[in-house]
């Protein structure tokens, strides 16, 4: 799944890393209206999710399922309001799982940026509010 932002022209928005600024060496990667906070990627493993990455991904596949229940439904002509019972089920659960990605967000790598001075923690607080507001949108 892809997320886009209106600010940068509706195209598809790659999620930036969470830990520092990129060398001036590296290419820089996305919409051509990147600030300089461009920030590199970091080892693997070094996101908030990556202590729950197992659990995330447990979840994902059952919300796939759900998904994949829903082309089932239609496929076998099932009540209209089933299938929105289940689509409401789905969206629940893409919403509960983008919530605690949030929180793991806030909790890591805004956290991070606080140690790292003002303009750092100001960058992230800004992004954090870019993708609330996403979420609330959707």
């Amino acid at each position: 799944m892809t997320t886009t932002d209106a600010g940068t022209g509706g195209g598809t928005a790659a999620a930036p890393a969470c830990h520092g600024p990129q060398p001036e060496s590296a290419p820089r990667t996305g919409p051509e209206s990147v600030t300089d906070t461009a920030v590199e990627t970091p080892a693997p493993g070094g996101h908030g999710y990556a202590k729950q990455k197992d659990a995330h991904i447990k979840r994902l596949r059952r919300i796939e399922g759900q998904i994949r229940g829903l082309q089932r439904m239609l496929e076998e002509d099932v009540y209209c309001i089933d299938i929105l019972t289940q689509v409401s089920a789905s969206t629940k659960g893409l919403q509960s799982f983008g919530l605690q990605l949030l929180e793991e967000h806030l909790r890591h790598c805004v956290a991070d940026a606080a140690a790292q001075g003002p303009d750092a923690i100001d960058a992230k607080v800004q992004e954090a509010t870019r993708a609330i507001e996403r979420m609330l949108r959707s």
